[in-house]
């Protein structure tokens, strides 16, 4: 069953689990977070080509749904926000931008791991967190011991989130329905990782 929800595309993908400040300055958005309030979510796109001010982008058909957690309108009229994403969705329709992008989009349901026991799963954790620590020197963003859900579903979005990986592979990760899916696609992701860093040496 579809459902309409205020829209916000982006240059970048949110994930589940992925925290996402934003600061609001175009007077559309500004709308938009004035009619969700503090409290409320909206959906996040990824813009496939084009540029998040002004409109006239190309935009994905798979999101994520972004709940406020914090939001404080300035005295100009801006926004600073913190959300996260929550559930994955696809759009079935856009509707007019006036006065800010909505669609209509369709909920996905969620996937648990058929096998838990699949020895897959903790090698993938563990090139996971053997790729971080290699880029404590570098700089990382995100620290090698770094708490993960216990259901590898869930995890395999946290890695995608804190991960240094393209905004490409963040998407595909993102549309897709299988956890098992998933974490091959993040096994390729982190050996690019890999052999980008192993040239640089």
């Amino acid at each position: 069953m579809s459902t309409a929800l205020p829209m916000f595309p982006l240059g970048s993908v949110l994930l589940p689990t992925m925290v996402l400040p934003l600061h609001v300055f175009e007077p559309r958005y500004r709308q938009l977070m004035h009619d969700v309030g503090p409290d409320g979510r909206f959906g996040v796109v990824m813009i496939e080509r084009g540029s998040e001010v002004g409109g006239g982008d190309a935009r994905g058909q798979v999101g994520c749904v972004a709940q406020v957690a914090a939001a404080e309108e300035l005295d100009d009229g801006r926004w600073h926000v913190v959300s996260f994403g929550t559930q994955r969705f696809v759009v079935e329709c856009w509707h007019d931008d006036d006065p800010y992008p909505q669609a209509d989009i369709t909920i996905l349901d969620e996937t648990s791991v058929a096998d838990r026991d699949d020895g897959a799963w903790p090698a993938l954790e563990l090139s996971f967190r053997g790729l971080l620590d290699r880029l404590v020197p570098l700089g990382g963003s995100a620290p090698a011991d770094i708490e993960l859900s216990d259901d590898p579903a869930v995890a395999t979005y946290q890695m995608a989130a804190v991960g240094p990986f393209e905004t490409l592979d963040q998407y595909r990760i993102l549309g897709t329905d299988l956890p098992e899916v998933r974490r091959d696609l993040l096994f390729d992701a982190i050996d690019g990782v890999r052999m980008v860093l192993d040239a640089e040496r």
